[in-house]
């Protein structure tokens, strides 16, 4: 096994909000997101589906809002599991919200939106992996098409909430170097470049298509700060994978914070990457 790029198995798991208003957020993402509230407190709220945290909502009433410069997140992709889980996430948001845009990349069909307080969300679904397109070089291709809405309304049930089975397929940030971008995470992490198109990289474990995406289009050039993401997790399969990682940020003389159940770093934009084992509770 090549321990030096992350395997099979590796995946996104909770990412998290630094929000102003706790109770708004958190009803947005209930009622047009679909997920249940797991976890409650006066300055906290877990979410996710099927007792699965998927996301964590953090209120700071002093953050400030984040910079027009500032680089962080541009969008949380939730992963439903069904065509049907689709058309229902789109009735949600046609009936409560405003839907932002809608795409078939080839690889998968996405709504986009954006929550209240400017974060960007994708809710997708993946084709199978036989129907995704490769490139002569056994790259992923991923384009941008018009999605069929009228197809994907037809396939909703009027499910209320996101099905078992939903996760964060990837998440998608706003950077200020490409360079540096695949330095931290493709060098030093271990994920691999599966496509890239003008100012941005996809990169992912495993085959997948991507896990993490990464753009310049914003031309963003200052630290992550105030609103927006807070941190995420990269999930590994097992201690083996975890002390690999550990070992490459030594190498690089990447500072790292030793959890519990993980590592703690920080890449070039001082967003913070939790990274554990998926068995650890």
């Amino acid at each position: 096994m090549n321990t030096d790029v992350l395997p099979q198995g590796t995946r996104i798991g909770r990412t998290a909000l630094r929000i102003s208003d706790l109770e708004e957020l958190t009803g947005f993402y209930r009622n047009i997101v679909g997920l249940s509230v797991l976890h409650r407190s006066d300055t906290t709220a877990v979410l996710g589906v099927d007792e699965t945290p998927l996301l964590v909502l953090e209120e700071d009433a002093d953050a400030l809002a984040r910079r027009v410069s500032g680089t962080g997140l541009y969008h949380n992709a939730f992963r439903v599991p069904s065509r049907e889980a689709l058309g229902d996430a789109l009735g949600r948001i046609r009936d409560h919200w405003q839907l932002g845009g809608a795409s078939d990349h080839g690889v998968s069909e996405a709504l986009y939106l954006t929550d209240p307080e400017g974060n960007g969300i994708e809710v997708y679904r993946d084709y199978s992996r036989g129907e995704w397109p490769f490139a002569d070089d056994g790259s992923v291709r991923i384009s941008t098409e018009p999605l069929d809405l009228a197809s994907i309304e037809a396939a909703s049930a009027g499910g209320s909430q996101a099905p078992p089975g939903t996760d964060v397929g990837h998440i998608h940030l706003e950077v200020s170097s490409l360079d540096e971008f695949r330095d931290f995470y493709v060098d030093t992490l271990g994920f691999e470049v599966e496509t890239t198109v003008p100012a941005a990289s996809f990169v992912s474990a495993g085959g997948y298509h991507h896990h993490i995406a990464a753009n310049t289009w914003h031309h963003r050039t200052t630290p992550s700060d105030g609103r927006g993401l807070s941190w995420f997790e990269v999930i590994v399969p097992d201690p083996g994978v975890l002390d690999a990682v550990r070992e490459r940020f030594a190498a690089g003389e990447i500072p790292v914070t030793e959890l519990d159940d993980g590592i703690v770093v920080t890449d070039p934009d001082s967003i913070e990457v939790r990274v554990r084992v998926e068995s650890a509770n």
